[in-house]
């Protein structure tokens, strides 16, 4: 099976490392052998389950979300958000290094993992995930963001299918997401003894939350970045 490989090295204060060697399957883009081999009981379906989940017990008794967040929680279980790391985010194309928070890499490293662990309201950000942009800024998230979706209206053209130009459907896909991240830290609060995962998923929610409220206020606040497009049409 052909992958595609990102790592993840933190290095302590203390000079003590953890290191994640990600694998999305290149075909499906989804995150493979990351699943510890004696899971949590926090990591139940039917444990804190989202409200909007399609899932149920007989087909997926463990939430593919939280499986594949077992590990993290584990191994960074006596670290706190605030501890300085040194990150260096490694793939094929290039490395990415900054120091920055525990929380602030740990975060960007489970964006990666939620968008490709097989959750049915996740699957959307699979795209991103393939081009993955590591500490990305809010600015670039709404960039990606907005630029998959349109992307994808694209190719629904294509297809004969009825188009969303006004990314009413990206607005849903991050109320659900908002949901799911919600549920996810109910599970962690069980599962953690510090808070460092906790606060690393409620930074990603942050965004989630703003993200439909970007779309309707302020998504204008980058139409300069297309002023060529913009004065080719109203000359053209």
């Amino acid at each position: 099976m052909e992958t595609i490989a990102i790592r993840y090295c933190f290095k302590f204060e203390d000079d003590t490392q953890e290191i994640f060697n990600l694998e999305l399957d290149a075909n499906n883009l989804e995150i493979v052998g990351n699943a510890p081999a004696i899971l949590p009981q926090w990591t139940n379906l039917d444990f804190h389950q989202c409200p909007h989940c399609p899932l149920n017990t007989n087909t997926h008794p463990n939430c593919p979300l939280c499986v594949n967040l077992a590990n993290v929680v584990r191994r960074f279980d006596s670290v706190l958000s605030y501890d300085q790391v040194q990150l260096d985010v490694i793939t094929e194309e290039r490395c990415v290094s900054q120091q920055t928070t525990a929380q602030r890499g740990i975060s960007s490293m489970l964006g990666l993992v939620i968008a490709t662990c097989g959750c049915p309201h996740t699957v959307y950000f699979k795209p991103m995930a393939r081009f993955h942009l590591p500490l990305s800024t809010e600015e670039e998230t709404i960039y990606r963001a907005a630029s998959m979706y349109m992307l994808a209206q694209y190719f629904l053209e294509k297809k004969g299918k009825t188009v969303d130009i006004e990314l009413k459907g990206l607005r849903q896909i991050y109320i659900n997401i908002h949901l799911v991240n919600s549920t996810i830290v109910s599970r962690l609060r069980v599962a953690s003894k510090t808070d460092l995962s906790i606060n690393s998923i409620i930074m990603l929610d942050m965004f989630a939350k703003a993200m439909p409220y970007v779309i309707e206020e302020h998504l204008d606040e980058i139409r300069y970045l297309f002023a060529p497009y913009l004065l080719s049409a109203d000359t053209g």
